[in-house]
């Protein structure tokens, strides 16, 4: 099954929050997009959504990529059918440089209207979309740190997606430690370098679609230092550039293999070949040595992308589950004894708004962080633009890690509301769960970002970033009406909690002399940081739909769609009671972190 309707309704009412909370509307480039104009907008890419991608989802995840292992044609990989072409649409309707510049050929559209639209894309078929993160941090990074010839160069025909890019850092012996990198850039001279290593698990390395493809590598020049210091960036096209930006001879960049994964079957994984040959060239992006510092504009990115992947999933579950459940009859009413749909029973209403209040709630989250990456890039108030930035860098390990984690589970909680028949190919909601497997561990795993989130953005300021979340949550929820008095309740006892925690937390801290601490205190920050990170995105969850409650309220005593918005209000009100709670179990886990650890003997239990 791979039907996919936007849920317009959902996104232009979160739209309708983000704006009215953070007072888009004082940014000039952002007022002068009505909410009409956003409607058309979104519309369109919904139809395109629903008509053009959705129907490719599933029969892409059956028939998958082909790689081309020997002949005249060895080392390409052909996508699935009908990707080619829906790739060709995706581009002439402009939506690769959705929000890019116009110089470039792009949309330019704020973020805030790019999410909900990335989020449409991303629900109907993500093995096919996943090229967007990496066109949009591509381009970022050169428009960064490219010269100005680089920007001529790539650019547009990357924004008009003539041009794909692949991001090209692991390698198999290294894994997520990019510090081992080992690939070799060798300078020659004229301003280029030649290219040899190894790279796995390139999304899109190798494909059909676009007539060439910029590769973003990492690696190391004859006398960079080792570890993190010693990494540069280098755009390696598999085609050679000509002067006059025409295409010319191979660049010696070969695809060895593609990976038979558990999921997202029609997104090629490609283990790249770079100068085999000795005849591969990349241009350096920046300054020699300082590869990562640019790389993670393009890894941000993608790790913001991959957040809303969690709430693509969870919206496309949910409305197959809803779907189901409102069809299938089974059982009888507790009261009545009458026989009813699924959708009547209360622990099938219990699993459904599940789906709907963390789908909503992460939803929230991910377009207020569109809308701050927008204020801060248009903000003149240098103290604002500063605390923006400290709260983005803050969350984003939390929404890339919470979202995923929650989407996996409410993939399985749709799974579990279909019964015996989500175990079944022919549903199709299986596939959600293949593919939703991977979100969690791409762009750094749920471990990787909860020791981002602990050490760098807690512990590395010491918890300004979180006791500012703290305080602006503290009095959103002293704002809200005697109505919603409960999630009022339940937001101040969180974040009394958190705030408690953290405390604790800055106790641990590496010293002032520069010493790690007592090793049981570092085990305690290391085990407790993921249960840390999912606190933290329980408590934004819970703050994004206490947010949209109180606008619903203001709906409802307006009697502007009533129906609609009391249901907006009931789902707060789900989470709150079924979600938050969870909060205060996971600060006690973080604080008993290592209990269990250092008893326990993994060499004897491994023998």
């Amino acid at each position: 099954m791979s039907d996919y309707q936007a849920p317009l309704k959902d996104m232009l009412f979160t739209l309708d929050m983000v704006r009215e909370y953070n007072q888009l509307d004082r940014f000039d480039t952002l007022a002068e997009y009505p909410a009409d104009f956003v409607a058309a907008i979104l519309e369109e890419a919904g139809k395109f959504a629903s008509g053009a991608l959705a129907p490719l989802n599933a029969s892409g995840d059956v028939q998958g990529c082909r790689f081309i292992a020997d002949g005249d044609e060895k080392g390409k990989v052909i996508t699935p059918d009908g990707w080619k072409e829906a790739y060709a649409q995706f581009a002439e309707n402009g939506w690769t440089g959705l929000a890019l510049p116009a110089i470039y050929g792009g949309q330019e559209l704020p973020r805030i209207i790019a999410q909900p639209v990335n989020e449409m894309w991303l629900s109907a078929n993500l093995a096919f979309v996943m090229f967007q993160a990496l066109t949009q941090g591509g381009s970022e990074i050169l428009m960064h740190f490219g010269t100005e010839t680089q920007k001529q160069t790539y650019l547009e025909p990357i924004v008009s997606g003539r041009w794909s890019v692949a991001m090209a850092l692991t390698e198999p012996s290294a894994g997520s430690d990019l510090a081992n990198t080992t690939t070799k850039a060798i300078p020659q001279g004229d301003g280029t370098y030649k290219i040899k290593g190894q790279k796995i698990f390139i999304t899109y390395g190798e494909h059909d679609m676009a007539e060439n493809i910029v590769h973003l590598v990492l690696a190391r020049t004859p006398d960079a230092p080792e570890g993190n210091r010693g990494i540069s960036l280098f755009a390696v096209p598999k085609f050679r550039i000509n002067p006059d930006g025409s295409l010319g001879d191979s660049n010696d960049v070969v695809c060895s293999g593609i990976e038979h994964k558990m999921g997202l079957h029609g997104s090629p994984t490609c283990s790249m070949a770079y100068g085999d040959n000795d005849d591969c060239i990349g241009e350096l992006i920046g300054q020699e040595n300082k590869g990562l510092m640019a790389m993670f504009v393009l890894m941000n990115e993608a790790r913001l992308s991959t957040g809303l992947q969690g709430v693509a999933f969870g919206e496309l579950s949910y409305q197959h589950a809803l779907g189901y459940a409102l069809e299938r009859t089974q059982g009888a009413d507790y009261q009545t004894g009458e026989r009813v749909t699924i959708a009547r029973h209360p622990d099938v209403q219990r699993m459904l708004l599940s789906i709907a209040s963390q789908t909503t709630g992460l939803r929230a989250l991910g377009y207020s962080i569109a809308a701050w990456i927008d204020m801060a890039e248009q903000s003149d108030d240098k103290k604002q633009v500063a605390a923006l930035r400290e709260r983005i860098a803050l969350l984003t390990p939390v929404m890339k890690a919470f979202s995923t984690e929650q989407g996996n589970l409410m993939a399985g909680t749709c799974t579990q509301v279909y019964g015996g028949m989500g175990f079944v190919e022919e549903t199709g909601v299986a596939q959600f769960i293949r593919d939703a497997r991977i979100t969690t561990i791409y762009e750094g795993t749920t471990g990787i970002q909860g020791r981002d989130l602990m050490f760098r953005k807690i512990l590395g300021d010491n918890g300004t970033a979180l006791q500012n979340l703290l305080r602006q949550i503290s009095s959103d929820a002293d704002q809200l009406p005697g109505e919603l008095q409960e999630l009022r309740a339940g937001l101040v006892s969180a974040v009394a909690a958190i705030h408690g925690q953290l405390r604790t937390l800055l106790e641990l801290q590496p010293n002032a002399n520069g010493g790690i601490g007592k090793q049981a205190d570092q085990a305690r920050l290391h085990a407790g940081s993921v249960p840390m990170l999912e606190a933290i995105g329980r408590l934004c969850s819970g703050w994004q739909l206490a947010l949209l409650a109180n606008l619903a309220h203001k709906q409802v005593q307006q009697d502007r769609d009533p129906a609609y918005h009391r249901n907006q209000m009931a789902l707060a009100k789900f989470y709150f009671a079924h979600g938050m709670p969870q909060i205060h179990a996971l600060l006690t886990t973080v604080a008993n972190a290592t209990s269990g650890l250092s008893e326990f003997d993994f060499a004897l239990a491994g023998e």
